[in-house]
């Protein structure tokens, strides 16, 4: 049965993570060098407030890995569109390299999902695990494809 009170907090988290994360990313946005590591940051940030929870990080390995690969190949998507097309191609190359890597990213996630399946581990699986994994795996896909970009590789 849904527990309502587990949805109402699930969503109450994951909103405030997101404020923090708007606001956070709307003051460093333009600082190139640096916002790919605060969006790697932003990740464990969000991974903490399950700490309150006693949600097995085992559990997490699918969303993030989600995330990860979502967020991850959708940034490389989108800075190739940019450079190529500039603005229009950057939306583009989103929105195309978000259906593709949903698509991979579903096939990771869902054979980690059977190997906790396999754990009998399904029990503490809830809304708010599978929200806050992908949100900080996203993060840290994100975080990890523009700190090598422009970061370590000084790309444009």
């Amino acid at each position: 049965m849904i527990d309502p009170e587990k949805l109402m907090t699930a969503i109450l988290d994951v909103t405030l993570l997101t404020v923090i994360m708007l606001i956070v990313s709307y003051f460093l946005v333009t600082q190139k060098r640096i916002i790919g590591p605060i969006m790697i940051m932003l990740g464990f940030i969000s991974i903490l407030s399950l700490v309150l929870f006693k949600a097995p990080m085992r559990l997490l390995k699918a969303e993030i890995l989600f995330g990860v690969i979502d967020n991850g190949v959708l940034a490389i998507f989108a800075l190739s569109g940019a450079e190529l097309f500039g603005i229009l191609g950057a939306i583009v190359g989103s929105l195309i390299g978000n259906a593709i890597t949903d698509g991979f990213a579903g096939i990771f996630e869902g054979y980690e999902w059977q190997k906790i399946k396999k754990l009998k581990m399904t029990d503490k699986r809830t809304a708010l695990t599978v929200a806050v994994g992908k949100f900080s795996g996203c993060l840290f896909g994100g975080g990890i494809v523009l700190t090598i970009a422009w970061s370590i590789l000084n790309l444009v």
